[in-house]
């Protein structure tokens, strides 16, 4: 199978990057890192997530952040919505693309969110309704396809399912997440040829954190199977919560950087990625999560 000549990456820094940042973060901040991402040439940012502040506060103020924006055509600025009531506040918030996620694992499920895959996937029916009754497309989200913190190896069938569930329900498209980070490319082959039989593989992406640094090269692996759509986060933003001072997210900068060496088209500018990212790092007073960054401002 070719490559694809072009890759749309989705951006969720602002999302699933800054979830984890211990600080609290100011909604003018958040807005900031939105707009850089936009003016760097991100057609996707996941700009937030309509959950309460009691269980995820970095994720408060939502609604501002997407009211402040600068909004530019041809650009999807997604929120994650886990429920009805967040899909109401999104909604209201003026959010035309939204995000659910499930999980490949049980454990997983009932230790993240406190209920079974399928109970998971039956709260996500009344959003789906609400969506189409609104216009607004939803995304779908797999957590723990290569790996699972509480059963350990996954069955890709079992990936496959669950995947196949939020396609029928109405997902575009379904991002595969390795959670823990613990994929390599091998596994990563395997279970796109395993989910692809149930859902064209154009409809497929991956989201692959870099915990045990296989990212990268799981990407590249995916690339051979024919996917095209990959979630990353700029600078790295976003720990792995079930890997003690472990990376979490690979690096936009660093994906960006492989894709242009493969002559893949993104339409973003590595330069301004890279700003972006060294300005919300010296805002969070944390490093830098890419070495193509560091490579280049080091340099």
């Amino acid at each position: 199978m070719t490559m694809p000549s072009h890759v749309r990456l989705v951006e969720v820094g602002p999302r699933d990057g800054l979830q984890n940042e211990k600080q609290p973060i100011e909604v003018a901040n958040k807005v900031r890192l939105v707009d850089d991402l936009t003016d760097a040439g991100l057609s996707y940012i996941e700009v937030g997530s309509f959950v309460s502040p009691k269980w995820v506060p970095q994720m408060a103020g939502s609604a501002e952040v997407f009211a402040q924006i600068q909004r530019k055509a041809g650009v999807t600025y997604a929120g994650l919505t886990p429920n009805l009531q967040g899909f109401e506040s999104a909604l209201q918030a003026g959010v035309r693309e939204v995000a659910v996620f499930a999980a490949a694992s049980e454990a997983f499920s009932q230790k993240n969110i406190n209920c079974s895959i399928k109970e998971s996937l039956d709260r996500f029916i009344p959003v789906m309704e609400a969506a189409r009754a609104n216009d607004i497309r939803v995304r779908g989200y797999v957590s723990c396809v290569l790996g699972c913190p509480y059963e350990g190896a996954i069955d890709p069938a079992q990936v496959a399912s669950v995947a196949a569930e939020l396609f029928a329900m109405g997902c575009y498209e379904v991002s595969l997440g390795d959670t823990i980070g613990t994929g390599t490319p091998g596994a990563t082959r395997r279970l796109i040829e395993t989910v692809s039989a149930q859902i064209p593989r154009e409809k497929l992406a991956g989201h692959f954190h870099d915990t045990y640094g296989q990212a990268l090269a799981n990407i590249y692996a995916s690339l051979l199977e024919g996917v095209s759509v990959f979630d990353s986060s700029v600078a790295g933003l976003g720990g792995c919560p079930y890997a003690k001072g472990a990376s979490g997210n690979v690096a936009s900068e660093d994906v960006l950087y492989m894709l242009n060496g493969l002559g893949i088209q993104t339409g973003i500018d590595l330069d301004k990625l890279i700003a972006a990212g060294q300005r919300i790092c010296s805002l969070l007073g944390r490093s830098n999560g890419s070495r193509v960054a560091h490579a280049r401002v080091c340099a």
